[in-house]
């Protein structure tokens, strides 16, 4: 048999200490498939990189201050606190139905988050670099900050497509400007500093713009209360981004809290429409406050629904949890990392979720284990059987696994999810292969039992490596796979089945012969679709 090796793609990501965070989620709304992926894919992340054996912390957390939540409240006739304590349970009730295993989940309301805010504006105050002056500008309410007249779109919000309200007010000012030079040669000189490369270019594009001016980061307490206090004006709140994006340090403890020092700096994962808070006010305030700016910037794009942006007027919005349950919470999440290409936009609907069920999870993984447990069974009584020499034809699956192995764990490492997991798939389908062109059936019939024993140990220790990389994308289905091919991995634990996957993926082997394995597997059946009948299709008589 001739299976296609791929080239090792040589990319480069550092093994260290490991920092994740998703964006803290506005409360004034439930969570939706948006706010899933980006928080499914963080724990992948997170995962994979428990696997190479870093020392991992994952936060997430919700963003509870500012105009928008005060109106959805006052909608619903509730108190802030009530309102924003309902929703942000809403999303920890969600991250738990989607397997998510944060270490923290961080509330911008937590009185410890709001000293260190307290704390962050004094030293950047202290510095020099907030100001108090007066300042009349265009007032997007659904963005919740000022817009210059350069930075609106036929003179609307970019982000709403509406007219911002001119709101002219005395406020507080952070010199976001003095930090703009620096801020573009730091860029440029760390081409991995924002990834993909496209959102680089256009945070570039944004510094050489001239539109981006100094920060109004108060909001004063005669038009909004909601929000914390500024400690050396309590005639004001610190305005909602300044605050939601301190959250990255005050859930590990900055200035002394032993996690600061352990995980600090560390990377973000976020949806294209905050990039600018995060790639150019997040920086600027670092820099400002004498700390050190973050490793990695992730920016992902969006879920489109029939080629629209999820929109709850629309009624397109998609409920992550329903997906989960309906079709597998292991295929859900499959799907998410491989049907998105990070970076870009991808469309998102339940015949694309099918189908990729269907081929990839049902028919090429489901059916390689369902067959090859099968036939340890029959042939071996579901013992994993000692291999005898190695022909050509093993040798070549054995390096064609290792290879997407080893891309596997590139191209996760870097990001490229999508391609990850096509790598890992090129041994899938090899192994179907391998086994049609083997055909241990007829080897059995033969009597050639060390040729058949050979094969199948083959055939499982690929499985394995197989099983080990999906650990992070579909914890539930890897643990299952393992435990099927006699591994002992607990039920919903963070702990990954090994923490040295770049070992794994450098040599072949793995399954000691005479453990027992499970004599069937149905991890992913088929699912059918019904076919509805044409509309004016005529009724058969009786």
């Amino acid at each position: 048999m001739q299976a296609q090796t791929q080239k090792i793609v040589v990319l480069s990501f550092t093994l260290n200490n490991f920092f994740l965070t998703t964006p803290i989620y506005y409360v004034n709304a439930q969570p939706h498939l948006g706010h899933a992926y980006s928080t499914i894919v963080a724990d992948s992340v997170t995962r994979f990189h428990k696997m190479l054996g870093e020392d991992t912390f994952f936060l997430t957390g919700t963003d509870e201050h500012g105009d928008k939540i005060v109106q959805a409240a006052g909608k619903q006739g509730r108190a802030p606190q009530d309102f924003v304590d309902e929703v942000s349970a809403s999303f920890q009730a969600v991250w738990l139905a989607l397997g998510i295993a944060n270490d923290h989940f961080v509330r911008t309301t937590d009185a410890a988050h709001k000293r260190t805010v307290q704390m962050f504006l004094q030293r950047v105050h202290n510095a020099g670099d907030i100001y108090f002056g007066e300042f009349g500008g265009h007032y997007c309410y659904g963005c919740e900050r000022f817009y210059t007249e350069k930075e609106l779109e036929n003179s609307l919000c970019p982000q709403h497509n509406i007219s911002p309200e001119f709101v002219s007010e005395k406020n507080y000012f952070f010199r976001m400007s003095k930090y703009l030079p620096w801020l573009k040669s730091y860029i440029e000189e760390h081409e991995n500093f924002i990834r993909p490369r496209r959102y680089r270019a256009e945070v570039l594009a944004m510094l050489e713009s001239g539109t981006l001016e100094d920060l109004c980061i108060s909001r004063p307490k005669t038009r909004l209360e909601w929000g914390i206090e500024l400690p050396f004006d309590d005639n004001y709140v610190c305005y909602v981004w300044f605050d939601a994006l301190i959250n990255y340090i005050s859930a590990i403890g900055w200035p002394d809290g032993p996690n600061y020092a352990r995980y600090w700096p560390g990377e973000h994962l976020v949806a294209k429409d905050i990039l600018k808070p995060h790639a150019v006010f997040w920086p600027a305030m670092l820099r400002a406050a004498g700390l050190p700016v973050y490793n990695h910037l992730n920016i992902h794009g969006y879920w489109l629904v029939r080629d629209t942006k999820m929109s709850k007027s629309l009624g397109n919005v998609i409920d992550p949890v329903d997906m989960g349950r309906r079709f597998g919470l292991s295929a859900f999440r499959y799907f998410l990392l491989r049907e998105m290409r990070f970076g870009e936009d991808a469309s998102f609907s339940e015949d694309m979720l099918i189908t990729r069920i269907n081929a990839d999870l049902a028919n090429d993984l489901g059916n390689l284990f369902s067959r090859v447990l099968s036939m340890t069974a029959k042939y071996f009584e579901s013992r994993v059987p000692a291999p005898f020499d190695l022909l050509q034809e093993d040798e070549t699956m054995a390096e064609l696994c290792l290879n997407s192995m080893q891309n596997f764990v590139q191209l996760f490492g870097n990001t490229q999810f999508d391609a990850a997991l096509e790598s890992l798939w090129e041994t899938v389908r090899g192994l179907n292969k391998y086994v049609d062109s083997q055909a241990p059936w007829a080897l059995y019939k033969q009597g050639n039992t060390e040729r058949l024993a050979t094969v199948m140990y083959v055939s499982l220790t690929s499985m394995r490596k197989v099983a080990l990389c999906l650990w992070p994308v579909m914890p539930e289905a890897s643990r299952q796979m393992l435990v099927q091919l006699g591994g002992d991995v607990a039920e919903n634990t963070p702990t990954p089945p090994v923490t040295d996957l770049k070992l794994e993926s450098s040599a072949f082997g793995g399954l000691v012969h005479g453990t027992a394995v499970a004599g069937a597997s149905n991890l992913f059946p088929r699912i059918e679709v019904k076919k509805e009948a044409p509309a004016n299709a005529k009724k058969q008589k009786n």
